[in-house]
């Protein structure tokens, strides 16, 4: 059984910065992807970065520049650091990844969510 554990988030004042973690555990076999999701009340969820096992990131307009998302293989983690944040980037945030067993079958996973708010 694998797991993801999301950590970090909160309150922070517009400009302001904030960094999410997130760590799988459990039987591993292999991570294609991890990518960062967001999801405000009444609309749907939306992808914000990603990256791949071969370091390539990819990031939503919305973003770009303002946020970096990095991974580290050998802990299975992925991690967002969220810099000029705007209110408008108010949203719970979830982990994604995409695993592939020893089968060779592929199959998502997602965290639990953190809530990031931006206001003054």
């Amino acid at each position: 059984q694998v797991q993801l554990v999301e950590s970090g988030g909160g309150l922070v004042q517009p400009g302001g910065s904030l960094g999410l973690s997130c760590a799988a555990s459990g039987s591993i076999f292999s991570i294609i992807t991890m990518n960062w999701y967001r999801q405000v009340p009444g609309k749907e969820r939306e992808l914000v970065a990603s990256a791949t096992s071969d370091g390539t990131t990819n990031y939503a307009d919305f973003v770009k520049g303002r946020f970096t998302i990095s991974r580290d293989n050998a802990k299975n983690a992925v991690y967002l650091q969220m810099n000029q944040l705007k209110p408008e980037d108010t949203a719970v945030y979830y982990c994604n990844v995409l695993m592939q067993y020893a089968s060779g079958r592929l199959s998502p996973l997602w965290g639990q969510g953190t809530q990031v708010t931006v206001s003054s």
